[in-house]
């Protein structure tokens, strides 16, 4: 049995990693209420096992090798989760979007802070980057988001796997040629705007979009611009494709109001659409949108509001005097 003194002050400081966990786990498992549990099941087994921290290695490492283990359980049985542009070609605008699919399949979005103030994490949490990473192998994942994105050396990734650096750095080197490849091929990861340029562009959207004003709209989208509608595998490229959808099968979205918040460290809103009686509006879906320069490059709309709502802290419900929109 380890040392006590060393487990009994572990067990202060395990509390302390649940934030970075969640990051890590949804990186794993691309989806937030899985993360969630996830993390928890970690510090549930690190509790369980403190005897057997013996200090040997840093306790920041030995959590990540138990979180690590958790979620390469979940992802044995588990579907690879996606983005609807992984799994299909752009469709026409003017068509309806079919029946939902399983909500198992799709990346979720991650209750992120503000953007200005977590720039970096944002990236390293965008959705395409998250989908991007679904794509690889659970040991290369792991060793690409512990090596990249949280800075654990090569010897600490050897450790936690029970394998060597070469296999570590072979594992590594495999994982970036597969995500530069994807990001060559469909376009991830496009740079941010500065801070002042995407708090203007956020706000020109969210006022265009509950003006329903169309033209406005046109010119804040880039030319290729994507929106994609979890749960539906459909998803649309470019402004006339955008304008056809949003101008046929959802045109019961004018009128809508919009509420800022934060999602995978960019912006997004609750859009709420106007209820039939006049009574308000009712939620309709979490839209994260994408910037790069001066333009918006992608917009997900996630309609499965009655869970994810209440997890961004956005209202059930909008009064009739609610203004068009609120700044972003």
């Amino acid at each position: 049995m380890g040392d006590t003194g060393v487990a009994g002050a572990a067990v202060d400081g395990l509390e302390a990693y649940r934030g970075e966990l969640t990051g890590y786990c949804y990186r794993m498992l691309g989806a937030y209420a899985e993360a969630e549990d996830a993390v928890q099941e970690t510090l549930v087994r690190a509790w369980r096992n403190i005897d057997r921290f013996e200090g040997r290695s840093s306790l920041r490492s030995w959590v990540y090798r138990i979180a690590t283990n958790v979620c390469r359980d979940a992802l044995v049985s588990g579907k690879r989760r996606a983005l609807p542009m992984d799994l299909s070609s752009p469709a026409e605008g003017a068509t309806p979007p079919g029946p939902p699919q399983d909500a198992a399949l799709w990346i979720e979005p991650l209750p992120v802070g503000d953007p200005e103030k977590t720039a970096t994490a944002g990236e390293q949490v965008r959705l395409a980057f998250v989908a991007a990473l679904q794509h690889l192998p659970p040991k290369q994942r792991a060793t690409l988001i512990l090596r990249d994105v949280l800075g654990f050396s090569a010897r600490e990734v050897a450790d936690l796997h029970d394998s060597t650096i070469a296999s570590v750095n072979s594992a590594l080197q495999r994982a970036r040629t597969t995500l530069a490849a994807r990001r060559d091929s469909a376009g991830y990861f496009p740079p941010q705007p500065s801070d002042a340029a995407r708090r203007v562009l956020a706000e020109r959207y969210a006022t265009a979009f509950s003006r329903y004003d169309m033209e406005e709209l046109s010119m804040l989208l880039h030319v290729d611009a994507t929106l994609c509608l979890p749960p539906y595998a459909k998803w649309m490229r470019g402004v006339p494709d955008i304008q056809a959808w949003l101008t046929g099968p959802a045109v019961g979205c004018r009128g809508s109001r919009l509420v800022p918040t934060v999602a995978n460290g960019t912006t997004a809103f609750g859009q709420y659409r106007p209820r039939p009686d006049g009574a308000g509006y009712t939620p309709w879906a979490l839209q994260v949108v994408e910037f790069s320069g001066d333009r918006i490059t992608g917009i997900t709309a996630f309609r499965d509001t009655d869970r994810l709502f209440p997890v961004f802290g956005l209202p059930d419900h909008l009064s009739e005097d609610t203004p068009l929109a609120t700044r972003a």
